[in-house]
């Protein structure tokens, strides 16, 4: 798995590719978002698109950076969620959980909306 960050202003965009199964990588993704929240960051945006699959571990990663972010007041938003990956959501009842874009761009800009 690998992790990818861009900034968009104030909100950083997380792109991760590969399998979200547990172990060391997952947790990468984690401790990325504690430093951008340690840095002043509150706004992001995980970018799911070259997720090809995800297990109940990536799933609580997932549920660690959003809980994070909330003690921080800061706000997670998900994006290009792939159908394999939101079928797990759907059995999990976690769908409503996430806040979930069809792309980054479109996560991105619903930030600048709420801001302004």
């Amino acid at each position: 798995m690998r992790v990818k960050e861009k900034m968009e202003g104030d909100i950083a965009v997380l792109t991760v590719s590969g399998n979200m199964m547990g172990g060391p990588d997952t947790s990468e993704l984690h401790e990325k978002v504690k430093s951008l929240i340690s840095d002043g960051l509150k706004k992001v945006v995980i970018d799911l698109k070259g997720v090809k699959w995800m297990n109940s571990s990536g799933l609580g990663v997932l549920m660690a950076c959003m809980s994070s972010l909330q003690q921080a007041e800061g706000q997670l938003k998900l994006a290009s969620v792939t159908e394999k990956v939101k079928s797990i959501f759907m059995i999990t009842k976690l769908i409503d959980l996430f806040d979930t874009y069809e792309n980054a761009e479109r996560a991105v800009a619903k930030f600048i909306e709420e801001a302004g």
